[in-house]
């Protein structure tokens, strides 16, 4: 018998190491069962194989099955028409060496839900910080035509093909819904009973975060210099600029939804100039990414909070987050198809996370069922002051967006007024006429300007009759403005 030299079994495995391994194929992690697809409109699905691999995908609903190939990179996508269909769905994807089946899965409305720890926080709270009502809407969450998706909180200098940390698409339930987005949650269940169609919710968020973690290195190099080479990510992470966008954004992409809510500023606030370019930029960054044109984008301004400086000066930007606040209204006209969700009245004086996410979910859920669903008799904006003008002393203020007119549950409190001085002081005020607001203060005989609500925390009083609350606002742009000692 012969022996077989150790150069003959050497050369064997290299042999063995340099044939083909053929690959599956594979599909990113937001493409499984249980996913809810945009309903009746075009799709993409997508994923890797082999360079040039065959693929076969029939569906439930399309009689003809796709024929794809993948490109020399192992790259494949194709578009898919989906439709009004309720009842659940499969797939079935084959290539050479893969079969892969998806099943339940649902047309309906999706919707991704991104920020900071305000769109984090889940129906359970955090701690010692409640989310109100959430045993009972724990308790009746079962509904297998809402799903949920959650990304993970992860980071990374370059942009992911999948997303790495996950929690793959499941049923609402009580098992599956209490560490979930209570915003995003609360939204999801909302418009699901109101449409009667499934509704899938994609969360993506990381509490902390500034805007310039969730815009791509394109575009927010366009704003300052970004290198992440010597940048040790695992230390304030969510502060670094791009890398949440790399991981828990562009993996998504191209996942067709319908819209985004965004819950996101308190670490931007004390930056309100810079964040009034931001965030539109951030928007029409992943918008241009998406390729699905100017999709709807609804957010919330921050609620009022102490932030522990209770006897500085208000007028101060650095320091006073009603300037954040002006800067989130003002986006509103600066970003086309979005809307703001007001939250004056909801603030929590000791906690930057107040209770009350089911309130701010319905003034979401307000602003896309009367744009993006078209029930135009459902109010979504409070008042917002239009114009200002003297009368006996004092500033009469009038308001859009309050056609039933002007309402609060007590009296009228947090309004300042000036004059040329540009010296603020309290003022008293009073709804005339069902639609102004009169504000007068017998300190300021030739007033010029009014501020409402214009420091970290306050309560707000003045709504519409729909009880939609008005922002804090300002009627000067004065930077050198004070306030009486």
């Amino acid at each position: 018998m012969k022996r077989i030299s150790l150069i003959t079994i050497l050369a064997f495995f290299n042999l063995l190491l340099i044939q083909p391994v053929l690959a599956k194929v594979k599909l990113p992690a937001i493409i499984s069962s249980n996913m809810v697809l945009q309903r009746n409109t075009t799709i993409i699905m997508w994923g890797w194989a082999d360079p040039k691999e065959k693929i076969s995908i029939n569906t439930s609903w399309i009689d003809t099955p796709f024929n794809i190939q993948a490109d020399k990179e192992g790259n494949w996508k194709i578009e898919v028409k989906t439709t009004n269909n309720k009842n659940p769905q499969s797939i079935y994807i084959s290539s050479k060496n893969s079969k892969i089946k998806l099943e339940n899965i649902l047309f309906g409305e999706v919707w991704l839900c991104s920020g900071q720890s305000n769109m984090e926080q889940p129906l359970t709270g955090h701690t010692a910080q409640p989310t109100f009502g959430s045993n009972m809407a724990i308790a009746k969450s079962n509904n297998p035509n809402l799903r949920l998706f959650t990304v993970k909180r992860i980071a990374s200098k370059t942009p992911l093909k999948d997303v790495e940390k996950y929690i793959s698409w499941e049923q609402a339930s009580p098992e599956t819904v209490s560490n979930f987005s209570a915003v995003a949650y609360f939204f999801g269940k909302e418009l699901q009973e109101i449409l009667d169609v499934p509704v899938g919710i994609i969360h993506t968020s990381w509490g902390g975060s500034s805007v310039e973690a969730w815009i791509s290195k394109e575009v927010i190099s366009n704003f300052q210099e970004v290198n992440l080479d010597k940048i040790d990510i695992d230390k304030g992470t969510n502060h670094i600029p791009t890398v949440l966008f790399n991981a828990m954004i562009e993996p998504l992409i191209p996942y067709t939804i319908k819209g985004v809510l965004w819950y996101q500023g308190e670490s931007n606030r004390l930056k309100p100039k810079r964040y009034k370019e931001l965030f539109p930029a951030m928007v029409k960054d992943w918008r241009d990414r998406w390729q699905i044109g100017e999709f709807p984008f609804y957010y919330v301004q921050i609620a009022p909070f102490e932030y522990g400086t209770r006897d500085k000066d208000t007028t101060n930007p650095y320091t006073n987050s009603a300037f954040i606040r002006e800067t989130q209204l003002q986006c509103v006209d600066i970003i086309p198809n979005s809307g703001i969700a007001i939250t004056l009245d909801l603030g929590s004086e000791y906690s930057i996370h107040p209770p009350k996410k089911k309130e701010v979910a319905d003034r979401l859920l307000f602003n896309a069922l009367n744009q993006t669903y078209n029930f135009k008799t459902i109010d979504y904006s409070g008042p917002v002051f239009s114009s200002l003008e003297e009368k006996d002393s004092g500033l009469i203020i009038k308001f859009k967006n309050a056609e039933r007119g002007l309402f609060t549950p007590d009296s009228l409190t947090g309004f300042e007024i000036a004059g040329e001085d540009k010296i603020f002081y309290p003022a008293q005020a009073k709804i005339e006429n069902k639609r102004n607001v009169f504000v007068k203060s017998d300190q300021v005989p030739n007033p010029k300007a009014v501020r409402y609500a214009w420091r970290n925390y306050v309560h707000g009083t003045l709504y519409d009759t729909n009880l939609l609350p008005a922002s804090s606002f300002r009627t000067d742009n004065w930077d050198n403005a004070t306030n009486v000692k």
